[in-house]
């Protein structure tokens, strides 16, 4: 079972978004999925319809098995979504860290904590905060594996060498298994040459980034609002199908090779993190060659017009950071 870290220290980049949305396409898949909320906005919890009480403090939370005075069994609640459950996080976590700055073995409490759990889903997510303190570095440490998304806009590129030289040392100090899945590409805007230049810039220099690109779209955002999930708020949008799509290559990226008769829990780490991205100002010149997109994992069940949204063309990209399995 992979237990994969959603991270960029970037904030509004669809982290949350991705997670919540990544999760109920696995979980419509048929996967059983566990996303944990590591955020203190809370924002992926209320997306899944947990109660007010929930991130008032008064369910446990993640924040109460970071302070060890909860199992993490005892936190988990079930979604809307057959198949996904989810750990809620409260405004507590914002003072995690402080407190696990004073902790022994600081960095290893979430990875301890899921232990137990580990053989219960198929896949486990994190959906970690906007910033690279010690909350994210204990998903990094609990991960097999980091899916990072990229906002199509420059701004968003500046501190992707700083994540991945962090997920370096993480791999090499803490956590020799971490390995970047890949890179997702976000609200994409087909009308703008800007987003387009992004897109060629982080394949040309992270050949691991994701087919499927996240269209920019109103249906994506307007769902959160209902405590729902894209499929269940629009399920013919363009965002909901780009979601079934990032699932279905997922979940082919996580399959193991015929040929690898390791452990139910194996990974292969990938050692390139990407080479240096050049200056703002230096798109990339070259487009990708286009592809066959891939499957939808579930055919949606009801038509809603959504003709504001696009998406771009794809590129085949290699894949060398891919996870064939996942192991602490």
């Amino acid at each position: 079972m992979p237990v994969l870290a959603i991270a960029n220290q970037k904030g509004g980049v669809g982290k949350t978004t991705t997670a919540v949305n990544l999760a109920a396409a696995l979980a419509r898949a048929g996967r059983r999925v566990l996303l944990i909320d590591c955020d203190a906005q809370s924002n992926a919890s209320s997306a899944l319809g947990a109660p007010p009480n929930a991130q008032a403090g008064a369910l446990p939370s993640i924040y109460d098995v970071l302070a060890e005075s909860a199992q993490i069994s005892e936190c988990v609640l079930q979604s809307a979504h057959e198949g996904l459950s989810f750990v809620p996080a409260s405004p507590d976590l914002a003072g995690g860290e402080i407190e696990l700055a004073l902790s022994e073995e600081r960095e290893f409490r979430l990875r301890q904590a899921i232990a137990p759990l580990r053989h219960a889903y198929d896949d486990v997510l994190l959906d970690c905060s906007p910033s690279l303190g010690l909350l994210t570095l204990n998903t990094l440490t609990a991960a097999d594996g980091v899916l990072i998304p990229v906002q199509c806009e420059y701004m968003a590129l500046e501190g992707l060498s700083h994540l991945t030289s962090t997920i370096e040392r993480v791999r090499e100090n803490l956590n020799p298994s971490l390995a970047i899945v890949g890179l997702l590409l976000t609200m994409y805007d087909s009308r703008t040459k800007l987003a387009q230049a992004v897109v060629d810039e982080v394949r040309a220099h992270f050949p691991q980034t994701f087919t499927t690109v996240i269209p920019r779209s109103v249906r994506l955002s307007e769902a959160p609002s209902h405590s729902k999930t894209v499929f269940e708020y629009a399920p013919q949008s363009r965002g909901a199908e780009a979601y079934a799509d990032l699932a279905a290559e997922l979940i082919a990226r996580l399959a193991p090779a015929p040929s690898e008769a390791a452990g139910p829990h194996s990974v292969a780490p990938t050692t390139d993190v990407g080479t240096p991205i050049p200056s703002a100002a230096q798109p990339a010149g070259k487009t990708p060659p286009d592809s066959v997109d891939p499957p939808p994992i579930a055919q949606p069940e009801a038509a809603q017009p959504d003709t504001k949204e696009s998406r771009p063309a794809r590129a085949t990209p290699a894949l060398p950071g891919t996870i064939v399995g996942g192991a602490v």
